[in-house]
């Protein structure tokens, strides 16, 4: 059978990459250095015209089914990595291979938890499991094998936002039993002991963490959020008030509201509420919309507090809130974020820059007494905290002094 490699080719050059090696064999020069969470099949990481794929060895049944699992979950706007293609007919002995597009400025648990883990950023962890984990419910996507491995993580303001790596072993349904959403949740919960175990005996969790409450917490936080999406809301017929209120509260959980189906309970003086809800973004969409800016959900909801707080600053209360949001991407973010060294703009994500730096002026005023100014904010923020962070890009070779950058043999 000859080489075939099935999918949405951006690179054409990824034919030319050498499949008749086994991935743990492929040359370095093809490779990237990057944190690989735990897999149970060889994964690495490839570079092409600027651009890195992260390339699975898998049966061919395997890799045909999660690709089209990933494209299912891409076009529902699962948070998920992106599926460029999967290849087979590799040499006699050889497994097919899953291709996705690496996710940037994203991290494996064990990268977030590379010093002792403190209980309040495995807090965040967690509750970004878990709204994965229930937007994937909501979509009628079965996991099956839910854990912190199978699992990407981004900063998301003081947050992290998670996104499915692995579907190895996922199905899609047009709506989950409750046997299927508890089924996934008792995965999770063996799967993250197991993990908090791993990382207890290798010294990586904090002595006030014990796994099996960390285990059990995900279980309780995920019943938690599932009933305020979708549990049914008795209330008095004229206390509308509770109606916003349930909105508010799925909004601040990053959820919309479609519509709300309301209906008289036969019989009483009440109203039985059921919120439709869409998929989580309730920021995000704000802020691209009005500027163009793509950020995750925490960042964009800090962004657009700084917008309308220039709205108010500079009195256009009343203006229409696209020029408003105009005006502060050209005065204020922009000018901000070209205020960085371009050595240095590659640590963080642009939303997350501005979010650190907000936080950064925030701390500099209070010890000041009074509003240091966002330029000031900036060059303290660069010398004081930007420089000694890591980079979480993926920062490539420069293609122009990497052998064979552009001629793959």
């Amino acid at each position: 059978m000859p080489l075939q490699i099935t999918g949405a080719l951006g690179d054409p050059d990824l034919i030319r990459l050498p499949w008749e090696l086994p991935l743990a064999e492929w040359p370095q020069h093809h490779l990237v250095d990057l944190p690989r969470g735990i897999s149970r099949h060889v994964v690495r990481f490839a570079r092409l015209g600027g651009k890195v794929y992260a390339i699975k060895e898998i049966s061919e049944r395997y890799a045909r089914r999660e690709y089209q699992l990933l494209w299912d979950l891409a076009r529902l706007d699962a948070p998920a990595v992106e599926p460029v293609a999967y290849v087979t007919g590799r040499e006699e002995g050889l497994d097919a291979a899953l291709i996705t597009r690496h996710l940037q400025f994203s991290l494996p648990y064990r990268a977030v938890m590379s010093g002792t883990l403190r209980p309040d950023t495995l807090t965040r962890l967690m509750d970004a499991l878990v709204v994965l984990l229930v937007r994937l419910h909501l979509t009628g996507f079965y996991w099956g094998d839910c854990s912190l491995s199978n699992t990407l993580f981004r900063r998301d303001a003081g947050a992290f936002a998670a996104y499915l790596v692995d579907a190895e072993t996922g199905e899609m349904h047009p709506m989950l039993s409750d046997g299927q959403r508890l089924g996934d949740i008792d995965a999770a919960h063996l799967n993250i002991f197991g993990e908090m175990l791993d990382l207890e005996a290798g010294g990586l969790l904090h002595p006030s963490i014990d796994p099996m409450d960390t285990a059990e917490d995900i279980v309780s936080r995920y019943h938690r959020l599932w009933a305020e999406l979708t549990q049914d809301e008795i209330i008095e017929e004229v206390d509308w008030h509770r109606v916003e209120q349930r909105i508010r509260r799925l909004n601040l959980l990053g959820f919309d509201v479609a519509e709300m189906m309301v209906r008289r309970k036969v019989g009483t003086g009440r109203l039985i509420v059921r919120p439709k809800v869409v998929d989580s973004g309730h920021h995000q969409r704000r802020l691209l919309r009005l500027t163009g800016l793509d950020a995750e959900e925490n960042q964009a909801r800090r962004l657009l507090n700084d917008l309308d707080g220039f709205r108010v600053a500079v009195g256009l209360r009343h203006e229409d809130e696209a020029i408003v949001a105009h005006r502060w991407l050209a005065e204020v973010f922009q000018p901000t974020i070209a205020a960085i060294p371009a050595g240095l703009r590659g640590k963080l994500e642009a939303p997350q820059l501005f979010h650190e730096i907000l936080d950064h002026r925030w701390y500099l005023s209070e010890a000041a007494g009074s509003d240091v100014g966002l330029a000031a904010a900036v060059k303290s923020y660069v010398d004081k905290v930007l420089v000694f962070k890591p980079d979480e890009k993926a920062l490539l070779p420069d293609e122009a002094t990497e052998p064979n950058a552009n001629n793959l043999p």
